[in-house]
């Protein structure tokens, strides 16, 4: 059995330049790639690039007055983290400032803009049943999309299958702009699964109410009024009519100051975007009934089953599912609008969704002709909603890049001066050798260039400070890679044998420490990934990446190469400038085998007789 394993081992030696050939078409690859993508420099920090600087200031809630403390800011900081880098925002750093701001830092190169409206949104969410809406004529100021109807979707908890056939239709636009306020669901999105689906039957008065509220007892008649009938005039609730019909949410001075001191368990008056994006609904909002904080998990996902598009799964939690299947029983029964839940955010309707029937599995799903951007947007209020705190935005500052200029040039003095000092003791220490270590170093230099360039638009990937940092600190992780090996093939020298059998037989001793030690490395830049935050884990990602990068450079380079240079005259004949000179590395004569002689026939010393 040896002489197989022998033969195999011979064989491999003997062709390593298909392993260099291989490693060779892989940067290959990773160049041309690069180059297709038109990203040829990797996506820079804030620290390096400049970028957006958000200071959040903390405000009690309503009735609560010790609510800002370190605790919540903590968790507002994880909450605004998750959020912004669900947008793939990354590097993006979220820290307290004080006891009560929050400093959000944005990267220049990524959608500064949206991820400023996603930190902006920091009120709680909350589930509220509509009472009453009326589409506001008037063009937004900012428009958006909004999700549209959609037919397709799941049905119920014992699947049953609802009709596909039945479209929801848009209202009729009259000439002047204005629309039916109820006469069809409206286009805010539709949940379809277990029970939430489209319904084209024109609305009628409605039967009954979800809080024993009087301002749902009445609706609109279904006529093409703008207005629909007011509820019963009682106390509150006229007051609450009272702000309804006043209210214009084409003003932005409305809108924010219709927000200022809502309860969660006060009926409210709310503005959110029309489906097309082109204008405002208002509503009358119930109490709310599920706090967004019962939303386990919440996803973008496309339909490719349904043909529906896009669409948004909703995950809720033992007790967010027992309430959202009580709202979802009582709204099924009502009529439109108030069949209807509004998903409030920061005091504004950034969905509504209507009801068939009752939802008690914990699972639902909002449809309505979402793009991607708008579904990923509205999983992430969904999924980070939850707020402990109210904030304000104080301030918005842009970073200036002359200062990261700087510390990107310094970085990179810092890197080369590095290098340098390592090719220098290499050339002086192992003369020959060197020509090894430094081929190697410049093929781990171009893989980590390409891969963090191409990291930055697949994974958002932004290189910062402490990641040049990091990068620096690889060098001296590759260069000793090759010195163990190099010491090891010395080693075998040192007892007399030849450079080939040196070579192989001081490859599987450093190979192991090699292993070991990158792996202390690797390790090491795992955990500090793990438990730090912000521009720590740039150094971190970094260090953990040249240090795989190191593993594949000493093993698909390296050592093929050192085989092959082996066989080289300059090399195998130890010269003086090999850094293989066995007078200079105090090697031992070869080891010779003397022949043994044969047997001798013993001398008989006894004299014999004549």
């Amino acid at each position: 059995m040896a002489a197989p394993t022998k033969g195999r081992r011979q064989a491999a030696q003997g062709k390593p330049g298909r392993t260099l050939v291989l490693i060779m078409i892989a940067l290959v690859a990773l160049t041309g790639g690069m180059f297709l993508s038109g990203h040829t420099t990797p996506r820079l920090g804030i620290d390096l690039a400049g970028g957006t600087s958000i200071t959040l200031e903390a405000k009690n809630e309503p009735g609560q007055k010790n609510a800002i403390n370190q605790t919540n800011l903590n968790t507002a900081v994880d909450i605004i983290n998750n959020r912004v880098n669900g947008l793939g925002v990354s590097e993006a750093e979220v820290q307290t400032q004080g006891d009560r701001n929050i400093i959000v830092n944005i990267p220049k190169g990524t959608n500064a803009k949206q991820a400023r409206e996603q930190v902006g949104t920091t009120a709680q969410l909350y589930f509220r049943p509509v009472l009453a809406q009326q589409p506001s004529t008037g063009a937004a100021e900012k428009p958006a999309p909004k999700p549209k109807p959609s037919s397709s979707g799941k049905d119920g908890d014992k699947g049953d299958k609802g009709d596909k056939g039945d479209k929801p239709k848009e209202s009729d636009e009259p000439k002047d702009g204005a629309t039916s306020p109820t006469a069809t669901p409206t286009t805010q999105g539709r949940s379809v699964t277990d029970g939430l689906k489209a319904d084209t039957t024109p609305p009628a008065t409605p039967t009954g109410d979800a809080k024993d509220d009087p301002a749902k007892d009445k609706k609109d008649d279904g006529k093409k009024d703008p207005s629909p009938t007011p509820p019963a005039p009682s106390g509150d609730t006229a007051k609450l009519q009272e702000q309804f019909t006043k209210l214009d949410c084409t003003s932005k001075t409305a809108r924010l100051k219709v927000k200022e001191g809502t309860k969660p368990t006060d009926p409210v008056v709310a503005c959110g975007k029309s489906g097309d994006g082109k204008g405002w609904d208002k509503f009358i909002l119930g109490p709310s009934e599920v706090n967004g904080k019962e939303v386990d998990d919440a996803k973008a996902v496309y339909d490719t089953q349904g043909a529906a598009g896009w669409k948004v799964t909703m995950k809720f939690s033992g007790k967010g599912t027992k309430q959202f299947g009580d709202i979802t029983g009582k709204l099924a029964s009502q009529q439109p609008p108030q069949n209807e839940f509004g998903i409030v955010m920061d005091g504004e309707v950034v969905s509504a969704p209507y009801v068939r029937q009752a939802l008690t599995s914990g699972e639902a799903e909002i449809s309505g002709s979402f793009t991607q951007d708008e579904a990923k947007d509205l999983a992430n209020i969904l999924s980070y909603g939850a707020l402990p705190l109210t904030f304000k935005e104080q301030s918005v500052t842009t970073v200036s890049a002359a200062l990261g200029g700087e510390q990107l040039r310094a970085g990179l003095i810092a890197g080369a001066i590095g290098l340098a000092l390592v090719i220098i003791y290499l050339v002086a220490y192992y003369r020959g050798l060197a020509f090894i270590a430094i081929a190697s170093l410049g093929v781990s230099a171009a893989l980590t260039y390409t891969i963090m360039t191409l990291l930055g638009p697949t994974i958002k990937f932004a290189l910062n400070l402490p990641a040049v940092c990091g990068a620096i600190v690889a060098i001296g992780i590759t260069a000793d890679s090759f010195i163990v090996y190099f010491e090891r093939i010395r080693d075998e020298i040192r007892e007399g044998r030849t450079l080939r059998p040196a070579v192989e037989r001081a490859w599987p001793r450093a190979r192991r420490t090699i292993l070991v030690s990158d792996f202390v490395s690797f390790l090491a830049a795992a955990v500090l990934f793990i438990v730090t935050v912000g521009k720590v884990q740039g150094f971190a990602f970094t260090l953990g990446l040249t240090t795989l990068l190191d593993v594949v450079v000493v093993f698909f380079f390296t050592k093929p190469l050192m085989t092959i240079m082996a066989r080289k005259k300059f090399f195998a004949s130890g010269g003086k400038w090999s850094g293989l000179d066995p007078k200079r590395l105090g090697a031992k004569p070869p080891l010779r085998r003397s022949r043994r002689s044969g047997p001798t026939a013993p001398v008989d010393s006894t004299p014999k007789e004549a």
